[in-house]
């Protein structure tokens, strides 16, 4: 099975430990500190000022995107634009109905509450949520049978901020409820750049601009990757002796690690391999390659596929997962159609 914690790439998940080292050497405070996600950012200043200004709570935020953008990252970011309280838990851990009102009547007025994986709700647990989110007040039901009643306490007015890398399987009941819904996208090289930049500044890492920009290349779009192969990086570099890193420098480091240019690891290749070599390219769906792997099926789709997808090396078609040109090109082989439509592959050699 595919450890997420050894790893290099994966965004989805993250100890306590690198969380809590993260927050406090790279990840930023304030809106104004937040590198890219510019339309997401500009909204926010908007509705964060204009509530400021009537004295009102902040509408319910729904922060949904691939993992490893900063959503938890903007959801601290809003609680202190606004000069509140922040809680947050994840709804896995929120297994009954008494966990939730335990959370909801411990917070103060205008308080944030981020619930992370908010798609993992428990559809009971939901019920009770909603009446929260629209009305802050809470509906429990005390006792069993006959004796059973419906008791109603008053919270004080607070945002939900739901972070999910899975917006489909958020409940249609539970979206309408979300007053502002922000997608959050991956990042391009230059904002990475930057945030590497920054990164090594805080880390007092020497580093040329060319040097942040081949680690930004490599870092599939995701800010959490980037700052694990800047310190990932920065290690070689002082065991090298080197004083500053450029891009011969972080290249090396890189090729080391197993990234390539694209920034793409050795599970990415074995999965496109498997493709390939054992299906004929596709289609072939998402269980038999998770059988295939050794891996489950949600880390196939949560983990491994996003960003091949954005690369253009993958296609999923309602029949399965098939190999694009590009996907091709990126193995070494050519693709052509046979007489009855199926895919087939020989190397640049022809062999």
């Amino acid at each position: 099975m595919l450890d997420e914690k050894e790893r290099i790439l994966s965004a989805d998940k993250i100890s306590a430990d690198e969380a809590s080292a993260m927050a406090v050497s790279l990840r930023p405070t304030t809106l104004d500190e937040f590198v890219g996600q510019d339309k997401v950012c500009q909204n926010l200043k908007v509705f964060i000022e204009s509530a400021k200004s009537r004295g009102e709570v902040l509408d319910h935020v729904l922060l949904y995107g691939p993992p490893g953008l900063g959503k938890t990252t903007l959801s601290n970011i809003i609680s202190k634009e606004l000069g509140v309280g922040f809680k947050a838990t994840s709804a896995p851990m929120i297994t009954k109905s008494g966990d939730l009102a335990a959370i909801l009547t411990n917070l103060e007025a205008r308080d944030v509450l981020f619930i992370d994986e908010i798609h993992r709700l428990n559809p009971a647990i939901e019920e009770v949520l909603y009446s929260a989110m629209e009305d802050f007040q809470l509906d429990i039901i005390i006792g069993e049978g006959p004796s059973a009643r419906s008791v109603k306490i008053d919270l004080q007015p607070f945002t939900l901020v739901g972070a999910t890398t899975r917006s489909g399987l958020v409940s249609t009941p539970l979206r309408e409820r979300f007053g502002i819904p922000l997608r959050m996208d991956f990042y391009n090289h230059e904002d990475l750049q930057k945030i590497v930049l920054r990164g090594a500044h805080i880390l007092n890492m020497p580093i040329s601009n060319d040097g942040a920009m081949e680690i930004a290349k490599r870092s599939r779009g995701t800010p959490r990757i980037a700052g694990r192969l800047l310190k990932r990086v920065r290690d070689f570099s002082a065991v090298a002796g080197n004083k500053e890193i450029d891009s011969v420098i972080a290249d090396k480091a890189l090729k080391l690690l197993d990234v390539d240019d694209y920034g793409l690891d050795e599970f990415d290749r074995r999965y496109l391999n498997c493709i390939a070599k054992n299906y004929g390219g596709g289609p072939v769906g998402a269980d038999t390659l998770a059988a295939a792997l050794s891996e489950e099926r949600d880390t196939i789709e949560e983990v491994i596929e996003p960003y091949l997808l954005k690369l253009g090396f993958l296609q999923r078609t309602p029949r399965g997962r098939v190999l694009s040109e590009q996907g091709c090109r990126y193995l070494g082989f050519k693709k052509f159609k046979t007489d009855n439509s199926q895919f087939s592959f020989m190397d640049d050699l022809g062999i």
